[in-house]
């Protein structure tokens, strides 16, 4: 099949350019770029008046696949990427049984090649079990395709056993995703901890559970050698340590969920489990912090953290309601309206921050448009106002805090390898 994108604007996070261009796709790849291309094709789509992006790269989803399905599946977890402009994912290992083995990876590459056009990267966990206690088969998984380990959900805390995974990564060229929580210094709290949600009568959480281990691991990195990528930076002093690391030429890069930029705990009213989530909503300056530093460069990456949860559990006080929020189906309508319709960066800096820059940190080649690429593609609508609408997600996940809100910014179609994934009717 063929493919031609007229009259569109193409977004370029490399030259961080806008230009009109035609894009025509034969083959799966990008066989021609220009103005005004005369080419027959099988399928003809009319951009004009909207942005085309190089397919976004998630660095950060739970698809709750294997045996935690009632929350999302592979099926419905890579839907709701494509609908929200994601044709890379990568999925992280506290499934059930955790994905600590080459035939745990092999499962999930292998359902999602038969069930989705997505490009699912599926993550090994550090430890057996993610129990912290004994060094998963890192070499194994690395051999069954898999490229980065994490614990997300908790750090591992013995810190010589977390330096000798790091180890066997750098070895391997392996990714380190690293969720960096002490989980001694949580003691019960559930929120973020300040005047404001202490007067609601929840227990908090300091920004020092994140940032005591976000420097931890950057030592470790500096040691190991490891490359070194930060999970949901909450905090400003996570921000300024990022800062220094890269100056000081470490090789640490770092993200930030659209959650985490957008609200601040002062927006959590009462007691709504949609508000939940780890790390929690930090302060306004904790915000600011985090908007300044994507504007900045410190913060390389916007990710989800996609964590989807039955009505159920979320239907409990903040107390009892596990951790979490869904992301796939916001992320570019919370990015674009609070971060580029704002000034705060351009669009340019918004695709590199989806798409440019995970890519590279994963070494993948995605993440721009070009000749002889691969058509991985997203075509964006910028200039109508809508509401965030939970029932049209595509995710099992309806947890969000974002219901009703009005935003910019709308997936109007995902091409994956040259084919329509994702078409908004």
């Amino acid at each position: 099949m063929t493919l031609l994108i007229k009259n569109g604007i193409v977004v370029d996070p490399v030259s961080k350019t806008e230009t009109c261009q035609d894009i025509f796709i034969e083959n799966e790849r990008i066989a021609k770029m220009g103005e005004g291309l005369d080419l027959q094709a099988d399928q003809v789509i009319d951009a004009a008046g909207n942005y085309v992006m190089p397919g976004f790269v998630d660095l950060h989803v739970h698809l709750r696949d294997p045996c935690l399905t009632y929350k999302e599946d592979i099926a419905t977890g890579t839907a709701a990427a494509a609908a929200g402009g994601f044709t890379t994912i990568v999925a992280m290992p506290n499934t059930k049984p955790v994905s600590d083995s080459p035939e745990v990876i092999q499962y999930v590459t292998e359902k999602a090649k038969e069930v989705s056009r997505v490009n699912v990267y599926q993550v090994g966990s550090v430890t057996v079990g993610m129990a912290g206690q004994e060094m998963s088969d890192i070499e194994g998984m690395y051999e069954a395709g898999c490229i980065a380990i994490s614990e997300d959900g908790k750090s591992v805390m013995n810190a010589q056993l977390y330096k000798e995974a790091m180890a066997v990564a750098a070895k391997n060229d392996m990714i380190v995703l690293a969720h960096c929580e002490d989980i001694n210094m949580v003691n019960g709290g559930v929120l973020n901890a300040d005047a404001h949600t202490s007067g609601l009568g929840f227990k908090g959480i300091t920004n020092a559970v994140e940032d005591v281990i976000v420097a931890r691991d950057i030592v470790l990195a500096k040691e190991t050698g490891a490359r070194l990528h930060l999970c949901h930076c909450s905090t400003k002093d996570s921000v300024e340590m990022v800062r220094l690391a890269k100056e000081a030429g470490l090789p640490v890069s770092a993200e930030v969920c659209p959650h985490h930029f957008t609200s601040c705990s002062e927006d959590i009213t009462g007691d709504d489990a949609n508000f939940k989530m780890n790390p929690p909503l930090r302060t306004r300056e904790d915000m600011e912090a985090l908007r300044e530093g994507l504007a900045k460069g410190i913060l390389d990456v916007i990710a989800t953290d996609h964590a989807p949860h039955s009505a159920e559990e979320k239907a409990q006080s903040i107390t009892k309601a596990p951790f979490g929020i869904v992301g796939l189906e916001t992320a570019l309508a919370l990015s674009y309206s609070e971060l580029v319709k704002t000034g705060l960066i351009s669009m340019a800096d918004m695709a590199a921050k989806l798409s440019y820059n995970p890519a590279k940190i994963l070494g993948i080649d995605r993440g721009v448009l070009a000749e002889g690429k691969v058509a991985d593609l997203v075509i964006v609508n910028t200039t109508e106002e809508y509401a965030i609408d939970v029932d049209k997600f595509l995710s099992k996940g309806k947890n969000t805090p974002y219901h009703g809100r009005k935003v910019y910014g709308k997936v109007l179609m995902t091409v994956i390898g040259g084919e329509v994934a994702y078409e908004n009717k």
